[in-house]
């Protein structure tokens, strides 16, 4: 694996660079484990390195989506706004388990907790629905990127925030206008939005987003969709 410098990267982030992030095929199958570090160079994702991760969209009972902009210390897509809540469930057995997607759902919980401040008890992972699953990749800059299965989890409900400035710098809960405002004035490049989170926003979010009542009939857990 190569070797990169992070001293001058932001030390709470780089310690969360050891995580071990699950390995997969692109049939979501489980391969093995690697850090969360190599997982995210660009040098070995060119070579096919693919990892499992999750997008989490929480609305409120207005049906507003709460988005983050991420913190200027991330090392991938700082200051990018995006959805929710992004990251990876780890090799470890909780997180392992894929019946029904518990253990992305178990992640998604720990994570909206350490991101968000949302009390665990506040949103279990059955109150989490996994919808559908997209394959992506996109660089961050020279050295950085992403090359996920990305498990696409919605959520609906009213929730106590505390962010960590470490990791979100802003967020805000929009509605569907709002969002295609945002999304215009980052095709103007005034501001800046993550890869997944475009692709997702223009293809199946505003249909999911006017089904929140009814999602199950988007449920699909068979297709990968390849983005």
């Amino acid at each position: 694996m190569p070797e990169v410098s992070t001293d001058s990267l932001d030390e709470q982030q780089v310690r969360l660079l050891a995580e071990m992030c699950i390995l997969i095929d692109e049939n979501d199958r489980r391969v093995g484990a690697d850090t969360k570090k190599n997982c995210h160079l660009n040098e070995n994702i060119d070579k096919g390195l693919l990892h499992r991760a999750f997008s989490v969209f929480l609305f409120n009972t207005e049906n507003k989506l709460l988005l983050q902009q991420r913190s200027n210390a991330k090392i991938t897509f700082p200051d990018c706004f995006t959805n929710t809540c992004c990251s990876h469930p780890l090799s470890h057995p909780l997180e392992l388990e894929e019946n029904d997607a518990i253990g992305v759902r178990r992640a998604a919980q720990r994570r909206m907790k350490a991101e968000l401040g949302i009390p665990m008890e506040q949103v279990t992972p059955e109150e989490i629905l996994y919808l559908t699953r997209i394959h992506y990749k996109a660089k961050s800059d020279g050295i950085w990127g992403e090359h996920e299965i990305d498990y696409i989890l919605f959520v609906q409900k009213d929730v106590t925030l505390n962010p960590d400035p470490n990791e979100i710098q802003s967020y805000c809960y929009v509605t569907q206008k709002e969002l295609k405002q945002l999304l215009d004035k980052a095709s103007r490049n005034e501001v800046k939005i993550t890869p997944w989170f475009k692709l997702i926003a223009e293809t199946f979010l505003f249909k999911w987003w006017d089904n929140l009542p009814n999602l199950e009939k988007f449920v699909d857990h068979e297709k990968i969709h390849r983005m």
